[in-house]
């Protein structure tokens, strides 16, 4: 079957370049929504918490169930909010207050810039009035930037709108409260960090998406995709192979099929011609389950760096990794 390798020397590599710029392993929150960005949710979180990680951030109630006991705290950025010790939900609307479960622990969210999710800014001292007045435990404060992988001047304005709101949620009177606005890509493009702790997705996950202009940090991918031999038949000068038969053989070869298609997350893309890691050509259309090359190895190393694989596909290495099927066997090297 095919098969994902999660590359666990990688992995600490990428922890280890991200605590050199929060200057503690105790400010890393690692983002494992979405089945850990496709690399395995089980796998991932036991990595990190082996690393000595306390914070984790996922998608809903059910992710945080799976690693409640690996971390202090666990942030769920869409879900219902309900009572736990442990678990705090993001609030992102006036609404989600109204709907919060009395004596649960939230983290709001204030849209700075990103016009996405969260209370505007104009609403945050009703907001926190409301939080009060239904009895809430105000645990977090944050925000989300939506450049900050990009050379232009919106990171500042919305840092600097952040600090505002930080003046005023203590003026408030709120305390022991943790703030966060920094992902990946904020932290390494600053010289400094100072605040509770840093959202850390796919920095964690080996990629630096900055532009080229930013001394960029040497991170190494965690991820590589594999696949299996299936069958082997010789081909004659002028045969087609797959459906509509786009691929015809130029001359007399051996070719192979492949444990992998679009059924198990890899992207179909008629018109995209698709060279694997190991040098070989996809041949004709990807099936739902199957792939063509022209080799007859046992396996093939269909990608390990899914930027280059985003830049032939036209999208971001966020997709070709949550695209994945869960399915696939995901082992630790």
């Amino acid at each position: 079957m095919a098969y994902i390798q999660i590359n666990q020397k990688n992995l600490y590599h990428n922890l280890n370049q991200i605590a050199l710029k929060t200057n503690s392993i105790d400010k890393i929150a690692v983002v494992l929504k979405d089945n850990a960005y496709g690399h395995g949710l089980d796998i991932i979180s036991k990595l990190c918490a082996d690393y000595g990680i306390k914070h984790a951030v996922v998608k809903n109630i059910q992710e945080a169930k799976k690693i409640k006991n690996l971390f202090n705290t666990i942030l769920v950025l869409n879900d219902d909010v309900v009572v736990d010790d442990k678990i705090s939900f993001a609030i992102n609307s006036l609404d989600d207050i109204h709907k919060a479960k009395a004596n649960s622990k939230v983290e709001l969210k204030v849209d700075t810039g990103m016009h996405r999710n969260g209370v505007l800014v104009d609403e945050l001292e009703d907001a926190l009035k409301l939080i009060s007045q239904y009895n809430l435990e105000l645990v977090g404060v944050m925000t989300h930037f939506r450049s900050a992988d990009e050379l232009s001047s919106e990171f500042f304005w919305q840092k600097k709108t952040f600090e505002n709101i930080k003046t005023i949620v203590r003026e408030q009177g709120f305390i022991n409260v943790r703030f966060h606005s920094f992902n990946s890509a904020s932290l390494l493009r600053s010289n400094g960090f100072d605040e509770d702790i840093v959202r850390v997705g796919i920095a964690l996950y080996g990629y630096n998406e900055l532009p080229d202009i930013y001394n960029k940090i040497k991170l190494k991918p965690v991820m590589k995709l594999y696949a299996k031999r299936v069958s082997t038949k010789r081909l004659l000068r002028g045969q087609r192979v797959g459906y509509g038969g786009d691929f015809v053989a130029p001359k007399e070869m051996l070719i192979s099929t492949y444990d992998l298609g679009y059924g198990d997350g890899w992207c179909r893309a008629v018109d995209t011609k698709f060279i694997t890691a190991d040098g070989y050509e996809i041949l004709g259309r990807v099936s739902m389950d199957f792939i063509s090359l022209a080799t007859t190895v046992d396996e093939v190393c269909i990608f390990d760096d899914a930027q280059k694989v985003a830049k032939s596909f036209n999208t971001i290495s966020y997709e070709i990794f949550t695209s994945l099927s869960s399915d696939i066997v995901r082992k630790i090297v």
